[in-house]
């Protein structure tokens, strides 16, 4: 079961990360405004101070496309 207080918190510090990430927010709700869904693929580079990169990527399930809706209604 969820802690309401655990919630609130996790709240407060999405929107302290949209605040100080706000093209991020926009590219993201973008994204989805357009039609991500089912089958998009997402391909992620982090790359560290040190100059290391790692790279991943994840095709989205009916499952996955829920779950963020869901995420994003709580916001």
């Amino acid at each position: 079961m969820m802690n309401p207080a655990k919630l609130l918190t996790l709240k407060k510090e999405w929107e302290g990360f949209a605040q100080r990430h706000p093209r991020f927010m926009q590219f993201i709700m973008t994204i989805f405004q357009n039609g991500m869904g089912v089958g998009s693929v997402i391909d992620v580079t982090v790359t560290l101070p040190d100059g290391r990169s790692f790279q991943s990527n994840m095709r989205l399930t009916q499952e996955d496309v829920d779950l963020v809706k869901n995420i994003g209604s709580m916001m």
